[in-house]
């Protein structure tokens, strides 16, 4: 593997970060050092790939930055990552114009949900937390660092804990 001198790095590295800078949106700010690294090690593996490719232009460098961007955006949504500042300052779930009685009625289930849901003992919280918002079984045992077996039985167990919560608070399926 050809060692790139530290000097060469740190250019590529401030290079890197420029283009970076220029291709993030400013809500993936808190992301840059990520995507900058990500972008790192993509170069560096061209150049173990390729080492005789010895000019890397600002051009390769910016669709490099735009590529590691595209990635982590993909990443983003489909893993449904959400800022936890903008969770912590929704009181209630935002709903949809319409119906009031809907609203309203929506607002009272979503209320019962997180009451019944801080219950339960915290391995259960955390794996149906995660079911409920959409993870699978094994990307939610990956999440937590658990085994798939263990993560299935806290989250049907959960579950049903859940269901049992809310129709004593009367809500029915």
């Amino acid at each position: 593997m050809v060692s790139l001198p530290s000097e060469v790095l740190e250019q590529l590295r401030e290079d890197l970060a420029r283009a970076v800078a220029r291709v993030c949106p400013p809500h993936m700010a808190d992301r840059r050092d990520d995507l900058v690294q990500t972008a790192m090690m993509r170069v560096m593996e061209l150049q173990r790939r390729e080492p005789d490719r010895s000019r890397l232009t600002s051009a390769y460098l910016y669709r490099v930055a735009y590529t590691a961007l595209v990635d982590e955006l993909r990443n983003v949504s489909r893993r449904r990552e959400v800022q936890l500042e903008v969770v912590e300052s929704l009181s209630e779930p935002p709903v949809a114009s319409g119906d009031p009685e809907k609203a309203a009625g929506g607002s009272q289930i979503a209320q019962a949900v997180r009451d019944c849901l801080r219950k339960l003992v915290q391995d259960r919280r955390l794996a149906v937390t995660l079911y409920l918002q959409g993870h699978s079984v094994p990307e939610s045992a990956r999440l937590l660092g658990w085994d798939d077996k263990r993560t299935e039985n806290l989250i049907y167990r959960g579950l049903a804990a859940l269901r049992l919560c809310l129709s004593a608070k009367g809500f029915e399926p």
